[in-house]
């Protein structure tokens, strides 16, 4: 048996050698590790105490690494739920609303500590929060206005470039209306609730929400998002006027600058209105329902008259443009080369751009250059259609004659064959 014990030593030292590897490997890759009792329990739990893995993992602090206790304090190893939630393990229990920017800030506002995750976020969001709207009402008690995890969401946070995050731009118009398209909610604030109806209805939701325009305005566009402040009478232009700026430096120059400031009237907002912004077109320089000038002008007046001079011009470059491209498309569906001139359609529809844009100077002498040098451009390239027509009509007549003399040609062949074999 000793003998056999001796030859057997050598075995075993190598099982427990290979015993001992996986246990270091199993400790590399995670077996054996004590799951997460936070988890495991609220996994069970209904809403809003109920929080799964799948929905966790999703989390933007979870993918960093973070875990629960970062926040709520606690054990996680224990299953004991006396010893994981203790006081002594720093248990903090349910954050108090009133504890929520504060708790998120201490880490967002660390640069140090944020630097390690990602060096590009700001740390300021709870400065910021403090110097608006919601966090002055926070700070004075009201405790129905957003905090953090109203619009970020709490244990599935997503980064704002994740499209199912709750602050995505295609998202953050949606996020706003949970509060402030709720009448019963919002009762006691004295502003409207149909901010979201009428975005919903306006050329920027067409272009972000329609178009994908992820470029395109929405409600932290113009208001802010943790410094969320509604634009001042006087500040309106200037928040339009970091992407219409054209329109911004024609407004300048125009005499109702003046004129609505004497007024206190909120510029840009006096013709086109906040957020239910439509598509301009030119019967707002009409006299219809639709029409804007009128609503403070008399009709017949120097304004009056200017208005309708304006409407005229831009309608006879429309409509030259309209007629331009109908030739044109016409002889090149004849097969004729008219590509320069189909290009040059699109300088004067540039012409017809930049007119309704200078338009906000209200200058009759700027806005005629730019008709006139569309015309201009509509009147060459029309001549080049109705030249190419003829072109193509003496093209016609010459393949109409050929094909006469062709035929002539082929009518006498066939009667001299019959004749020699007669």
């Amino acid at each position: 048996m000793a003998i056999l014990r001796n030859k057997l030593r050598p075995f075993r030292a190598a099982r427990n050698l290979g015993l001992a590897g996986f246990v270091v490997l199993a400790a590399c890759l995670g077996f054996g590790q004590t799951t997460n009792s936070c988890v495991d329990c609220h996994a069970a739990l209904p809403d809003p105490l109920g929080v799964s893995q799948e929905k966790f993992s999703q989390d933007i602090h979870a993918q960093e690494g973070l875990t629960c206790t970062s926040c709520h304090g606690g054990d996680p190893t224990s299953d004991d739920p006396d010893k994981a939630m203790s006081r002594r393990a720093g248990w903090k229990g349910k954050i108090d609303r009133r504890q929520i920017p504060q708790l998120c800030g201490t880490c967002h506002s660390d640069p140090a500590y944020i630097r390690q995750f990602n060096p590009s976020l700001r740390t300021d969001q709870l400065g910021q929060y403090r110097t608006s709207v919601h966090g002055k009402r926070f700070a004075a008690g009201d405790m129905k206005v957003a905090v953090c995890t109203d619009c970020h969401s709490v244990h599935d946070i997503r980064a704002p470039r994740d499209s199912r995050s709750t602050v995505n731009p295609v998202n953050v118009a949606n996020t706003c209306a949970h509060c402030h398209s709720d009448a019963a909610y919002m009762k006691g604030y004295s502003i409207p609730t149909d901010q979201f109806a009428k975005y919903s209805m306006s050329v920027h939701h067409e272009a972000l929400a329609v178009r994908g325009d992820l470029s395109a305005p929405t409600c932290s566009t113009c208001h802010g998002n943790h410094g969320a402040a509604p634009p001042g009478v006087d500040k309106v232009q200037n928040v339009c006027s970091n992407c219409h700026t054209f329109q911004a430096q024609m407004y300048e120059r125009s005499s109702h600058k003046k004129a609505f400031e004497a007024a206190s009237l909120p510029g840009c907002v006096v013709c086109h209105s906040n957020h239910g912004i439509r598509h301009p077109d030119d019967a707002r320089l009409g006299t219809g329902p639709d029409a804007l000038c009128m609503r403070c002008h008399t009709p017949g007046d120097v304004c009056d008259q200017a208005r309708a001079g304006l409407l005229s011009s831009l309608t006879q470059l429309e409509e030259a443009i309209k007629s331009a491209d109908q030739v044109l498309g016409v002889a090149e569906s004849s097969g004729m080369e008219v590509s320069e001139p189909r290009l040059g359609q699109d300088q004067a529809r540039d012409s017809l751009t930049k007119a309704r844009v200078t338009v906000h100077s209200f200058r009759t002498d700027l806005i005629d250059q730019d008709i006139q040098a569309g015309l201009k451009i509509t009147a060459a390239n029309l001549k080049a259609g109705r030249e190419a027509m003829v072109e193509r009509n003496h093209r016609r007549v010459g393949l109409g004659m050929s094909l006469i003399a062709i035929g002539i040609v082929l009518v006498g062949l066939r009667l001299y064959i019959r004749k020699i074999e007669s």
